[in-house]
């Protein structure tokens, strides 16, 4: 029989073994917490329910083909609930911009802040929709091995303007300076600065567009529970709680891995969804091609890391929608303050979940459930002492959110915690405290981040935010699709089909 062991149970390392099991290759999932999803973690904190990951769920049918990959049913094991508005976008002005999928309402928001801009958008959205159909639908599955295939892509990247960032493509079609912030914020979600990312990333908006945006009843964290039950419906095996420590080798090939309690196993294959440093580096740096690849991976440009507060409140807030972007008075400047870095900026945009906006079972009755976050330098550009910054910092963001969108949220609070940069060093592995992986930028993507199969030990391969096409559920759902087909042939060759 064949195997293959994942390291890691985020969305990306479910996804691919749901896929390798659904194909018969007998797969190990092993992971280091107590629980399964990797970034995508629960917690409980006095009957408050917290999604500490990922909120986003913007590609419902990348999700369903996992399931129908074994005549199964999304639906039989997790319900999706739409989210609407898809984001409410605040100024500090007092300018509000519900970012909708209806059009009529959209249009008509654009019509009113600057009426020049309406059809403006709509060349925006057209150029979004290539964009999505060239970026996402045709090469977002594929991986990018050889800088032939890059080359292959290269007309098409050239076609719609590759090498421009994000704003300025939206600059083009929009004037308005803050209808160009909530056309332009998107690649934040990914990790990239909308001043430096590829132009590609405006296929988001269309993305979202054309699937909307959706929640799990009971959380992200339900997502998981179900991806695991579908894994282990078909057989899969799960390690919880059991840190691989190292990947063991025999000349240029994996043989399997060992644990922290000692245990090990021998495998077909290998594949990482932890952090590509931290695999090379750590599990590998007995090997020269661990030692090469962590020296240079660790010379690349990384994304920036997150400061993360959980909190909940006494009473209910019908009128803050589900998700929440708060701009403050800067937008360009305070980005290069996040990924320049030297510096924690006073003023800052906050991102706010509130998952009881649409599912009020994640919370106690009466009480509604949150959790902020704001975009800060990764460790290796401001390494200061979180411990001693934190409570400060948090203290300055719920502040900001009770002036601006949440009054007596100080008289209402019942449990707070946070999650810093050091944090996602130190418990997620994450180089730099980095919350995204590497910065996606041009020289960056496909053939430029790293590949879903290693050139070198030909039988280990990457899923997740660090390798093609990125991060996000959907990215990281994506390259669990690239890797998968990779591994099937290698591993199966023809008799089996991604």
């Amino acid at each position: 029989m064949t195997t293959a062991a994942v390291i890691g149970s985020g969305f990306g390392g479910l996804a691919l073994a749901i896929r390798l099991q659904s194909a018969g290759i007998q797969t190990t999932m092993i992971e280091a917490r107590d629980k399964a999803g990797g970034r995508a973690y629960v917690f409980e904190d006095a009957g408050f329910k917290f999604d500490a990951g990922p909120t986003v769920i913007t590609d419902p049918t990348c999700l369903e083909e996992l399931w129908e990959l074994s005549g199964r049913k999304l639906s039989d094991y997790v319900e999706l609930l739409p989210v609407a508005p898809f984001y409410r976008l605040m100024w500090e002005d007092g300018y509000v911009f519900d970012y909708s999928n209806d059009d009529k309402i959209l249009n008509e928001q654009i019509a009113a802040k600057s009426p020049r801009d309406v059809e403006g958008y709509k060349r925006f959205y057209k150029f979004s929709e290539n964009v999505f159909r060239e970026g996402y639908t045709q090469l977002g599955h594929e991986a990018f091995l050889d800088f032939r295939t890059m080359l292959k892509a290269a007309p098409q990247m050239i076609k719609y303007e590759a090498f421009r960032s994000v704003y300025s493509m939206v600059a083009r079609y929009i004037h308005d300076d803050q209808l160009r912030q909530a056309f332009s914020f998107h690649s934040l979600l990914v990790g990239g600065n909308p001043f430096k990312t590829s132009s590609i990333y405006a296929l988001i908006h269309a993305l979202e567009k054309k699937w909307g945006v959706w929640f799990p009843r009971g959380g992200t964290g339900a997502l998981v529970q179900g991806m695991v039950r579908l894994f282990e419906d078909l057989g899969g095996e799960v390690r919880i709680g059991d840190k691989v420590e190292q990947i063991t080798t025999a000349g240029n090939r994996v043989t399997g891995v060992r644990t922290a309690d000692g245990w090990s196993g021998s495998f077909d294959a290998v594949v990482s969804n932890g952090d590509v440093v931290h695999t090379y580096k750590d599990l590998l740096g007995h090997h020269p091609r661990g030692q090469a690849m962590a020296k240079s991976m660790t010379r690349r440009s990384w994304s920036p890391s997150l400061f993360v507060v959980y909190f909940g409140l006494k009473g209910e807030r019908p009128d803050v929608k589900h998700h929440t972007i708060l701009f403050g008075n800067r937008y360009k400047e305070l980005l290069a303050d996040i990924y320049k870095g030297g510096e924690l900026a006073e003023d800052f945009s906050l991102y706010l979940h509130h998952p009881t906006a649409t599912d009020p079972a994640m919370a106690p009755a009466g009480h509604s459930g949150f959790y902020v976050l704001s975009p800060v330098p990764h460790l290796g550009k401001l390494d200061v002492d979180w411990e001693k910054v934190a409570p400060a910092y948090a203290d300055s963001i719920l502040e900001a959110l009770e002036r601006r969108i949440l009054p007596g949220l100080k008289r209402d609070l019942v449990t707070m915690r946070t999650f810093t940069p050091k944090d996602f060093s130190s418990e997620l592995q994450a180089h730099l405290g980095s919350a995204f992986s590497l910065e996606p930028v041009l020289w960056q993507s496909a053939y430029f981040r790293t590949h879903n199969r290693d050139d070198s030990l030909g039988n280990l391969y990457f899923v997740g935010a660090g390798t093609h096409p990125g991060a996000g559920i959907p990215g990281v759902v994506g390259s669990a699709k690239a890797t998968g087909k990779l591994m099937i042939a290698d591993l199966l060759g023809a008799r089996v089909a991604a």
